[in-house]
């Protein structure tokens, strides 16, 4: 039987979600956390991947277990046994055809910013110090839509297949007194391609690449010409979603409220997937929000 679990994590203490050789990640305890609690050595299958101190507010992953499972007590007994950075939504039982990395259709990210200096917010946050232009920014942001190559943004020597994504969002919008969301979506990314993505609209903002320029870079497919690659504690792995047949609720836009520091009001999302038996809904979420890497 087949089980998906959504979650969140904090990621500054770990190095990304799959497991390494030489450091503690999300992977690593959720898994031993379940293998405890199910008495059974428990794989856990992501739908993607995270780098090194990028946070989730919402990831999801699926593990078969041979017995039944009763999901809403096991998504109590993960709380309180994992650590305090690491909290789960929900489980459900889904059909065996169901893959949390396959079966995903889209991913979004966002990336914040702020340009005043703001001790609350620092810790999820990338702070910049230069004026920039949003709307020059978000011209080229427009422009990734046009492109289904994103060689320029993946990171160099890395393992992979095709570098082609398909970018169906990508902009810039203001959250008030200095602070900016930057969100994509797509139906999958590349390793590092967000941040890259983000230093180089950065360029683009302090007038030192043009909207030419910045096409240029794309369409050369050369990492060597994009933009820095951003901090990764600014970096939220959003929202996934996965095929359904009902309609879906319009998302309200991202805000953060008067005197709230910037993690709290992040959203948790929903995970939209068929339950056992052919039936698709919708999991319920502890709050509000292919392969996957920042």
């Amino acid at each position: 039987m087949r089980y998906f679990i959504t979650f969140s994590y904090d990621g500054t203490r770990y190095h990304g979600w799959q497991i390494q050789p030489n450091g503690i990640t999300v992977q690593e305890e959720l898994q031993r956390a379940l293998s405890l609690l199910l008495r059974s050595d428990i794989v856990l299958t992501g739908a993607g991947r995270t780098d090194t101190g990028v946070h989730a507010a919402m990831m999801v992953a699926h593990f078969d277990h041979e017995r039944d499972v009763d999901c809403q007590q096991l998504a109590y007994k993960l709380n309180k046994l994992l650590p305090y950075d690491i909290a789960v939504q929900h489980v459900e039982q889904v059909d065996d055809q169901l893959h949390a990395r396959f079966s995903a259709i889209a991913r979004t990210y966002y990336y914040y910013i702020h340009t005043q200096k703001k001790p609350f917010v620092r810790h999820y946050s990338c702070e910049l110090h230069y004026p920039l232009d949003f709307e020059a920014m978000n011209q080229a942001a427009r422009q990734l839509l046009r492109y289904d190559d994103f060689g320029a943004f993946c990171k160099s020597h890395a393992d992979v297949k095709t570098t082609l994504c398909h970018v169906s969002k990508a902009e810039w919008r203001p959250l008030g007194e200095g602070r900016w969301l930057f969100e994509i979506t797509a139906n999958r990314f590349l390793r590092n391609m967000v941040r890259a993505v983000v230093g180089t609209l950065i360029e683009v903002g302090r007038g030192r690449m043009s909207q030419a320029d910045f096409c240029r870079v794309v369409e050369g497919k050369r990492r060597t010409d994009a933009g820095e690659s951003m901090p990764a504690n600014a970096l939220f792995l959003q929202r996934i979603e996965y095929k359904a047949p009902q309609a879906q609720a319009p998302e309200a836009p991202p805000s953060i409220p008067e005197g709230a520091t910037i993690d709290s009001p992040l959203e948790v999302g929903k995970t939209i997937v068929p339950p056992k038996g052919g039936e698709r809904g919708a999991i319920p979420s502890g709050g509000e929000r292919g392969a996957l890497c920042g």
